[in-house]
């Protein structure tokens, strides 16, 4: 893990310029360009606030009201880490020509996978945060907010790592994870409240992204953290997948060039 890091920090330049170029190619050709970036979340926010007010009422309940500012709180750290894992399994087969190169590191291409959708997340983060202003909900605890996106950010990159080295070598996952990505956001607190107890409660407090939603909805959305424990314990688990990523992609390493 620690050569994988050390690898990471000697090619930052290199990651810093490949995130760069394919922000702008998500927009190249467009004529607002950039600026997508914050008018996507804004729509979102006007689709999810006429759907869940006017359209799909929801029950009132004081805790999750406004219904559409909560589910937004965790709606944003989701769409990063799900899209980050579902490019990331193509993103080497892809890139095939820059890995068959003998001195550029393949594992770059996951990495700048996530940190483009990492910079897409905090582009949206303001738009979130006024929002939260004029409906009242914003405090101090929000800036406690790096703590859950570094947690997430260890998580993304260890499983992105994981995802991208076996896709080269069974082309099936990338057909799989899509379904396997859709259920798991619904065994995730991202449209409902995370239960206090009972039997969902056990089963969802397995889920490591359980805890990082929890922590942005508690920093956000209800203006306090207590969720320390889960987020320390994913921390552990985060720590631990980005070693087994960085493990299996260094096994897996020589043999990416000729499968893709």
């Amino acid at each position: 893990m620690i050569a994988e890091l050390q690898t990471l920090i000697r090619y930052r330049v290199l990651i810093q310029s490949l995130v760069s170029r394919e922000l702008k190619a998500r927009y190249r050709g467009s004529v607002l360009g950039f600026f997508w970036s914050f008018v996507n979340p804004i729509l979102l926010l006007v689709t999810y606030f006429l759907v869940f007010t006017y359209m799909l009422p929801p029950a009132r309940t004081q805790a999750v009201d406004p219904y559409f500012v909560f589910m937004f709180c965790g709606i944003l750290p989701w769409s990063c880490f799900s899209s980050s894992v579902l490019e990331s399994s193509g993103v080497l087969i892809s890139g095939g020509n820059l890995i068959k190169k003998v001195l550029f590191p393949a594992e770059v291409l996951p990495v700048v996978t996530v940190f483009a959708n990492l910079v897409q997340l905090l582009l949206a983060l303001p738009i979130l945060l006024l929002v939260l202003v004029l409906k009242g909900h914003l405090a101090f605890s929000a800036l406690l907010l790096p703590i859950p996106l570094f947690v997430q950010l260890v998580f993304t990159l260890g499983l992105s790592l994981v995802v991208s080295a076996l896709t080269v070598h069974f082309r099936d996952i990338q057909s799989i994870l899509s379904h396997l990505v859709h259920i798991w956001f619904f065994g995730s607190p991202v449209i409902y409240p995370y239960p206090s107890s009972g039997l969902l409660h056990q089963l969802l407090r397995l889920n490591p992204m359980t805890h990082v939603l929890v922590s942005y909805q508690e920093m956000l959305f209800w203006g306090s953290f207590h969720h320390v424990r889960g987020l320390l314990v994913t921390f552990l688990v985060a720590v631990l997948t980005f070693w087994l990523g960085a493990f299996l992609f260094d096994r897996l390493r020589d043999t990416l060039a000729e499968e893709v």
